[in-house]
């Protein structure tokens, strides 16, 4: 039975010999349509009538976006370039196309890579999921990553997640990066809230620029690559970049999660401890599900989420934010259910919470969210004011804040960094 396939060639002079050669002899491939630009390759795909398309780099348009669309579509792509054309195959390879051939390569071997991509899809792709679901884009996650152990690689990425609120999400991961930086950790801090940012205003950066959503942009056209991360990326610290979010929500639709993929991916290359500040919302919106090329809000959290080493879920500790705790947690098991985060309580105070309240947030996160490993930090409203009204870190305005031990010494945990000893005093 032959592989029904498309193509979405411009203007190559070789396109029109290939779909003849096809045709000629029996190559198990049959050529149902050639789409003459972007749009019209991704509407055909949509409807499963082909099962791969075969594509050149200089497609209008093309971006790894629409890559992306095409493998949640279960359409396996090949790219194909002029012989010797190490640009065209480059980009294709950043677009994240897999399978890049010359042209010339004759039809036994192009049918040959159809199969195989194909097959790839195959076997990658789970039932369940349809070309809208945040999920269909994500990688294959594997085996649950226990809290506190990043993977192992060149650098590892912990998200910064939690319930809507303002549980401190934005203090905590200003403080890690900040820390970890400290410790002599090479740190980047990602700004990827999709409700708006302010990650550059907690530090005093007043550039209006997001560099997020052009590290974004840069990944969607196949130009990013670490150096150019670190160019989009402010240096606060030696040790330290910022790479600043979005301000404005409605510019939400540039964070796409297949671009994020590959930001993150450079983040590994140019800083060995990545820390991302993520949005709160995880809800799937219903009234676009049924238009299946829609960008999702939420997308990109649950991209982001899928791929950290580390996610922690930050909390308050008042009974509210405990609840709305539970409940997200919840919602993340059955979106990622191989997700295990590590709980953050926040602006833990005695007043609140009647008794010991750690040993009451425990108990309820034990009761409720099937939660065993908790962290805590105190509760130090003069020190994160104080930082917050000058733009600066805790350990710049308050070292021996309370808040800021804690943050350091989670900071040690989740970097491997050690923490310098203290010197006995000399009698």
């Amino acid at each position: 039975m032959s592989l029904p396939v498309l193509t979405a060639v411009t203007g190559a002079v070789w396109e029109s010999e290939l779909v003849g050669a096809l045709a000629e002899s029996d190559h198990g491939l049959t050529v149902v349509r050639r789409c003459v630009d972007l749009a019209d390759l991704l509407s055909v795909a949509s409807t499963g009538t082909a099962r791969a398309v075969l594509l050149s780099a200089d497609l209008r348009r093309l971006d790894r976006e629409s890559v992306s669309r095409l493998g949640s579509a279960r359409v396996a792509v090949i790219g194909l370039v002029d012989a010797g054309d190490a640009e065209s195959e480059r980009r294709l390879r950043q677009l994240g196309v897999r399978h890049v051939l010359a042209a010339n390569s004759g039809p036994g071997a192009i049918s040959a890579a159809v199969v195989t991509a194909v097959g790839e899809v195959a076997a990658h792709r789970g039932p369940g999921h349809d070309v809208g679901d945040p999920r269909a884009a994500l990688p294959d996650l594997g085996e649950p990553i226990p809290p506190g152990e990043p993977a192992a690689g060149p650098g590892s990425v912990v998200a910064v997640w939690g319930p809507t609120g303002a549980p401190g999400r934005t203090t905590v991961a200003v403080g890690l990066a900040d820390e970890a930086a400290r410790l002599g950790v090479s740190s980047l801090l990602i700004d990827a809230d999709v409700y708006g940012g302010a990650v550059g205003q907690v530090l005093g950066l007043l550039d209006e620029s997001p560099g997020v959503a052009a590290a974004a942009r840069q990944a969607g056209n196949g130009t990013l690559d670490v150096a150019s991360l670190a160019r989009l990326a402010w240096a606060v610290t030696p040790s330290l970049r910022v790479l600043t979010g979005i301000t404005r929500a409605d510019r939400w639709p540039e964070l796409r999660p297949s671009s994020l993929e590959v930001v993150f991916e450079a983040a590994r290359g140019l800083a060995t401890f990545t820390v991302a500040d993520c949005a709160f919302c995880l809800e799937q919106d219903e009234e676009i599900s049924y238009d299946t090329v829609a960008p999702r809000r939420n997308a990109a959290t649950v991209a982001i989420l899928a791929e950290a080493d580390v996610v922690l879920c930050v909390s308050g500790a008042d009974p509210v934010s405990l609840q709305r705790t539970v409940r997200a947690l919840a919602d993340l098991r059955e979106l990622l259910p191989q997700v295990v985060p590590r709980v953050v309580v926040n602006r833990v105070r005695r007043i609140v919470v009647p008794g010991d309240p750690r040993r009451e947030i425990a108990a309820a996160l034990s009761r409720f969210a099937k939660v065993t490993d908790v962290t805590y930090l105190a509760q130090d409203v003069e020190a994160a004011d104080s930082a917050l009204a000058v733009g600066r870190a805790l350990a710049e305005v308050a070292p021996k804040s309370p808040l800021r031990l804690a943050l350091r010494q989670l900071a040690a945990d989740l970097s491997g960094a050690s923490l310098p000893t203290r010197r006995g005093r000399k009698r």
